[in-house]
C-alpha cells in the first residue's frame, strides 16, 4: 500500500523536529558523563540523610539526648583537630561517593545455559537445509559452532526467542518459495508453536531475521475512521510495512494503529473486493463494517445467501437500497445493478461528448455487497434460472468508470462455486480465520511473510490489495446489534454508525425492530 505524501511544511516540519530532538538526546548524554560524579555525590548525600534521618526516628527519646550530645562532641573535636574540617570533608564526599554508586546489577553477558540450549538445538535443525558435502568452509556442521550463524537473538521472559538474526551461506535457494517455507515452518516448530513469526529474508546479505509478532488489538470497536471519500479500512495491521496511522478510540483512551485501507473509485487499481473464510471467522463482520462506511458517501445494495438476517440491521436505512434475502429479490436486484451500471456508463459518455460534467447520480458511489452467491446458485439451479453470479458480469467489469463498487464474501467450501468473472475482477483479496498456506497462496496469489496459526480470534486473517505484499489483518468488531450475543458495547458503537431510517412515502414505518426494544431484549 503507498504511502500518502505529506505536504511540503509537514515534512519540513518532522525533519526539523527529529533532528532537534536528536541534538537535545545528544547534549544530555554529554552532560550526563561530564556530571556523573557529581551525581553519584549527590545521591550519596540523599541516601546518606535518608540513613541519618532513619537512624533518629528509630532512637528512643528517652535515648536521643546523650546521642546528640555525642554527635556535638565528635562535631567539635574535628573541628578543634589540625586539617580536621578539611578531612571530614573529604570523609563525607567518600562515603557519599560509596552510598551515590550505580547498584543495578550487570546485565548477564551472553545467553543462559537454557537459552544456549535452545540455540544449539536451533542450529543443529537446520545444518541439513543449510549445508552442503561440497562446502570446503560449512558455516552449518553438526557439532559446529552455533555463534558464527547467529550473531544476534533475543528472549523473552520466559527463555524463548522473540528475534533472531540468522546467516545462511550463499548457494541455498533462498528465492525459491518451497525453500523458503521449508526453513519456516522448521523455525516455527523449534522456536514454539502458537505464536506468529515474521521471516524478513535478505537475498542480497544471505541473512534471515526472525520476529515474533504481537498479537493485533482484537478490542477496536467499529468507529467513524479518519479516511478520505474512496477510502475503506479493512482492518489493523503491523507497522511493519504500513506507514500511516489512524486515531482510534478504546474507550476514554485514543491510540494510534495502523490500518490496511482499500481505495476504491475511478482510479482504483482493485477496484473489487474477495472475501474468503469459514464459518464464524467474521466475513459478515467485514461486510457489515465495509457497508457502514460506505453509507457516508454512497448507497448499499445488500444480497444476503446465508439466511441468517445478519444484515437486518440495515433495512430501511438512508442509503441502503435493498436488503434481499430470497432468491427473486436477489435476481431483481442484481438485474437492476446491471441497468444501472449500463445507464450510468451511457450518461457519463454523453455527458463527456458534450463537454459537461457527469450528473450527480451518476457520480455517486454504488456498493454491491454479496454474501455467500453459492446459495442463490444452487437454489437458481435447481429451479432452473439465471445465475445470480452472472449478473455481477456487468458491475464486476463496469463499475469502476460507472462508480460502482463490488463486495462478495464466500466460504471455503464452495469456493469452487465462483464464476469466472467474480476470481478475474476481484483484485483485492482478503482471507479470515484459520487457513493452510496452500489455502491463502490460492486466494492472495502468494504467501504471507507470516506464519499462520491453528487458532485465531474472529475477524482475524490476511489482506492483499492486488499485487502488493500480504498483511496480516484484524477487521474492526462490527456485530450484529440485533444479536443477543452481542456485548452492551459493540451493540451501542454499531447503532451509532447506522444512519436513520426511511419513511415510506405514505407514511408507514418499516417493520424491524427498534433499538429501545433491541436494548430492553438484550
Amino acid at each position: 500500500m503507498a504511502r500518502r505524501p505529506l505536504p511540503r511544511i509537514l515534512s519540513t516540519g518532522s525533519t526539523q523536529i527529529a533532528r532537534s530532538r536528536e541534538l537535545a538526546r545528544t547534549a544530555t548524554d554529554s552532560a550526563t558523563d561530564v556530571l556523573h560524579p557529581l551525581i553519584a555525590i549527590t545521591r550519596g548525600l540523599r541516601r546518606l540523610a535518608s540513613a541519618g534521618r532513619r537512624r533518629w526516628t528509630e532512637t528512643p527519646k528517652d535515648k536521643r539526648g546523650p546521642l546528640l550530645f555525642l554527635v556535638a562532641s565528635v562535631v567539635l573535636v574535628v573541628a578543634l583537630a589540625p586539617y580536621g574540617p578539611l578531612l571530614a570533608v573529604i570523609t563525607l564526599m567518600a562515603a557519599a561517593a560509596w552510598h551515590g554508586r550505580d547498584r543495578t546489577p550487570p546485565a548477564p553477558e551472553g545467553p543462559d545455559e537454557s537459552q544456549t540450549q535452545r540455540l544449539k538445538s536451533l542450529y543443529e535443525a537446520l545444518v541439513p537445509s543449510f549445508s552442503s558435502a561440497e562446502d570446503p568452509a560449512p558455516l552449518y556442521g553438526h557439532g559446529g559452532e552455533w555463534e558464527k550463524a547467529f550473531p544476534s537473538y533475543e528472549f523473552d521472559a520466559t527463555g524463548r526467542v522473540t528475534q533472531l538474526l540468522i546467516r545462511y551461506p550463499a548457494y541455498f535457494p533462498d528465492g525459491e518459495p518451497e525453500a523458503r517455507t521449508r526453513i519456516e515452518q522448521l523455525l516455527t516448530a523449534k522456536s514454539g508453536r502458537g505464536r506468529e513469526y515474521h521471516f524478513a529474508w535478505d537475498e542480497e546479505g544471505n541473512e534471515l531475521t526472525v520476529t515474533v509478532l504481537p498479537p493485533l488489538p482484537t478490542d477496536i470497536a467499529a468507529q467513524r475512521f479518519v479516511t478520505a471519500p474512496g477510502e475503506t479500512v479493512l482492518g489493523f495491521t503491523d507497522p511493519l510495512q504500513v506507514q500511516r496511522t489512524l486515531p482510534l478510540g478504546y474507550g476514554e483512551e485514543q491510540r494510534d494503529v495502523p490500518p490496511v485501507v482499500w481505495r476504491t473509485g475511478i482510479r482504483s487499481t482493485e477496484p473489487h473486493l474477495l472475501v474468503m473464510g469459514q464459518p464464524g471467522s467474521g466475513t459478515s463482520t467485514l461486510l457489515r463494517s465495509v457497508a457502514l462506511q460506505a453509507l457516508q458517501y454512497g448507497d448499499v445494495l445488500v444480497v444476503e445467501g446465508g439466511g441468517t438476517g445478519e444484515y437486518a440491521c440495515l433495512a430501511g436505512r438512508d442509503g441502503v437500497l435493498a436488503v434481499e434475502c430470497g432468491l427473486s429479490g436477489a435476481l431483481a436486484s442484481l438485474e437492476w445493478a446491471a441497468t444501472e451500471v449500463e445507464r450510468r456508463l451511457i450518461t457519463a459518455n454523453q455527458a463527456r461528448q458534450e463537454g459537461l460534467l457527469a450528473p450527480e447520480d451518476t457520480r455517486r458511489p454504488l456498493w454491491i455487497l454479496v454474501d455467500r452467491p453459492s446459495t442463490f446458485s444452487h437454489l437458481a439451479a435447481t429451479d432452473s434460472r439465471k445465475d445470480p453470479q452472472s449478473l455481477l458480469q456487468v458491475p464486476l467489469r463496469h463499475g469502476r468508470a460507472a462508480g460502482v463498487t463490488v463486495v462478495v464474501a464466500e466460504q471455503f467450501d464452495s469456493a469452487d462455486a465462483l464464476s469466472d468473472a467474480v476470481r478475474q475482477h476481484t483484485r483485492a483479496r482478503v482471507v479470515l480465520g484459520p487457513a493452510t498456506g496452500e489455502q491463502l497462496e490460492a486466494v492472495l496469489g502468494a504467501r504471507p511473510h507470516t506464519t499462520p496459526v491453528a487458532q485465531v480470534p474472529p475477524g482475524r486473517g490476511y489482506a492483499r490489495l492486488g499485487g502488493g505484499p500480504v498483511h496480516r489483518l484484524q477487521v474492526p468488531a462490527t456485530p450484529d446489534p440485533y444479536d443477543d450475543a452481542t456485548s452492551d458495547a459493540h451493540r451501542q458503537a454499531v447503532l451509532e454508525l447506522l444512519p436513520p431510517r426511511t419513511t415510506p412515502a405514505d407514511g408507514e414505518t418499516v417493520p424491524v425492530p427498534t433499538e429501545a426494544a433491541v436494548a430492553e431484549t438484550s
